[in-house]
């Protein structure tokens, strides 16, 4: 049925109960929340007794059935959150409807017209005639194909009432025609909230959820998202997040997970619920598109979802997610609400949502997080994957690396996150640390340079830096006693030649990437401390406090060029020094921390 054939009148219109659509919205909250609520007792209660004490087949094969029935609760509670939210969006934009109809119906009983079924309104005899000066004949004003559209041109009748009353037929026209196609448009949605038959949830109903999902979200434009104070700053969405009832965040978790998830100011446990049911909405749209790019982003975010589900420690929070770009991806290891002590990691060149990312940056904030809580059990580590960092096989885009462009979009995104994490944080002065890999470094530094500099940190981290756009570590903004930086001898990244040498490096990167900008540029660029974006972080000049790291495996040996030693810093296996390093930082303990010499 097309709005256009719909059989609605201004008299149903009119008596149409809004609040029992709301009252059936209430009803499919709840069973929303009591799924919610099963998922959470079989993942927090169920699967950690399971795990810790039961082993053997059977026990595995119990906490694999246990994790299913957990998707499917979940995608129980999701489809119910989408109806509600439908429902209420519905009972909404009706409501609107009813006032613009009742605001005709009330001037037209005021004006004594006749609204009839048809829409058309009767207004009496007004006015004065030209000639005899008797009062002009009433007539009807009739229903109008296009209501608002001037009437033909020709004799237009001088009775007062008859434009009144043409308006108040528009208008009721106008209510019931809109009424009308919102009824048709919600139908359709609806009629697709529905569950495939069956005790499972197969991995492709992810897909449909995605699907349903984008449609009551443009659906519900008017009636949540508008809400969302996306211009606000951290601590107005703080408050705004506060200031809601229940039944409100319920809805807007349902709905826009993927804006409440990823809404620095938002508190890391709702980030964290929001996200986790948006990672599957991510999976199931990626799964339908099936490209190349998809498939390395899914695998990124199925090895986020796998470690989420196996309850490792240090708890995971997942703070963002989204497929943008080369991917977002934010993960803290420790609640950075709660925690003493915060650290922020910021990978660099490429680094993307992918399996490698999943697997490895993730351990290095997690190995950050754990060696920090050695020293204060209230610190969390965070890997902050917010911004496109440079690809080195992206073709002409692999040069972006070598310029500011990406690390200072970066640095405001960050500074917008670390502004949320510093708002949201419960204790009264955190300490919280910004550590930059690589171009991350560089990232960092733009950051640095933003008004204010970068919310809430005390304390900088640079390593494998190529520089980090500026040239004395007093400009960094936290004092030059608080930024830190490690350096391996054999990290290649660390001695890129300066702009001044631009050419012999880029040659070099044309040919063999970072190693041959190095190889070349170290033969035009020898016992200069200048680096691609400035002073070296670890030179004299630059003035950080260095602390010591392994040299790394060498660039050229008998097994050809490496770059291993620009990955190792955070591994306590492969790197204990740097490693233990980087935690004393996080831990709010540089005052135990080794000098190292400058170069």
């Amino acid at each position: 049925m097309t709005p256009s054939a719909s059989p609605l009148t201004w008299g149903q219109l009119r008596d149409l109960k809004c609040a029992e659509l709301e009252g059936a919205a209430d009803g499919w909250g709840k069973a929303s929340n009591r799924a919610d609520a099963g998922r959470d007792r079989i993942e927090k209660q169920l699967l950690n007794g399971l795990r810790e004490t039961q082993q053997g087949a059977a026990a595995d094969a119990a906490v694999g059935r246990l994790q299913q029935l957990g998707r499917n609760l979940q995608y129980v509670y999701t489809e119910c959150g989408l109806v509600r939210t439908a429902l209420n969006s519905l009972a909404h934009e009706m409501r609107a409807q009813q006032r613009v109809l009742r605001d005709a119906l009330d001037d037209a009983e005021a004006l004594r017209f006749t609204v009839h079924a048809d829409g058309s309104v009767t207004y009496p005899e007004a006015g004065e005639g030209l000639i005899d000066g008797k009062p002009l004949a009433g007539g009807t004003a009739s229903v109008r194909a296009a209501p608002g559209l001037l009437p033909p041109s020709g004799l237009v009748t001088p009775n007062p009432n008859a434009a009144k009353a043409q308006d108040i037929a528009d208008r009721v026209t106008k209510a019931v025609r809109t009424a009308a196609e919102i009824d048709w448009r919600f139908a359709g949605i609806l009629r697709k909230l529905k569950a495939e038959e069956g005790l499972k949830a197969p991995d492709r109903t992810w897909t449909d959820a995605a699907g349903d999902a984008a449609a009551v979200r443009d659906a519900a434009r008017g009636y949540l998202k508008a809400g969302i104070p996306l211009d606000a700053n951290p601590a107005a969405r703080r408050a705004w997040w506060a200031g809601l009832t229940d039944e409100q965040r319920e809805e807007y978790l349902a709905v826009y997970p993927d804006q409440i998830g990823n809404l620095d100011g938002i508190p890391a446990l709702v980030r964290d619920a929001a996200n986790r049911d948006n990672l599957q909405l991510l999976i199931g749209k990626l799964e339908g598109r099936g490209d190349a790019g998809a498939e390395t982003q899914l695998a990124g975010l199925r090895e986020i979802d796998r470690q989420l589900r196996a309850d490792g420690q240090p708890p995971m929070y997942l703070l963002g997610i989204g497929d943008e770009g080369n991917g977002r991806a934010i993960v803290s290891f420790g609640n950075p609400d709660t925690a003493r002590n915060v650290s922020a990691y910021v990978p660099g060149l490429n680094t993307s949502l992918d399996e490698d990312f999943a697997r490895n940056d993730l351990k290095r904030a997690r190995d950050t997080a754990i060696g920090a809580q050695q020293h204060d059990p209230s610190s969390a580590g965070i890997v902050w994957l917010g911004y496109d960092a440079p690809q080195s096989l992206d073709g002409f885009d692999s040069f972006d690396v070598m310029g500011d462009e990406r690390a200072v979009r970066g640095g405001n995104a960050f500074n917008q996150f670390m502004g949320g994490i510093s708002a949201t944080n419960e204790n009264e002065d955190p300490h919280m640390t910004a550590i930059g890999h690589s171009y991350g470094s560089r990232t960092v530094g733009a950051a640095t340079q933003q008004g204010g500099g970068i919310p809430g940190v005390d304390d900088i981290v640079l390593v494998g830096s190529p520089g980090v756009g500026v040239d004395r570590a007093e400009d960094l903004g936290v004092g030059k006693d608080h930024v830190f930086v490690g350096a391996a001898e054999n990290d290649i990244v660390t001695k890129l030649p300066s702009k001044r040498q631009s050419a012999v490096g880029a040659v070099g990167w044309a040919v063999a990437g970072p190693a041959g900008s190095y190889l070349l540029g170290d033969i035009a660029d020898q016992g200069d401390d200048d680096l691609w974006f400035g002073k070296d972080p670890a030179s004299e000049a630059f003035g950080a406090r260095r602390f010591p790291v392994g040299d790394g495996p060498k660039v050229v040996s008998g097994n050809g060029l490496s770059i291993d030693a620009h990955s190792q810093y955070f591994d306590p296996d492969r790197d204990a020094s740097s490693a233990n390093s980087i935690a004393l930082v996080a831990a709010g303990q540089s005052k135990r921390l080794k000098a190292e010499e400058y170069r």
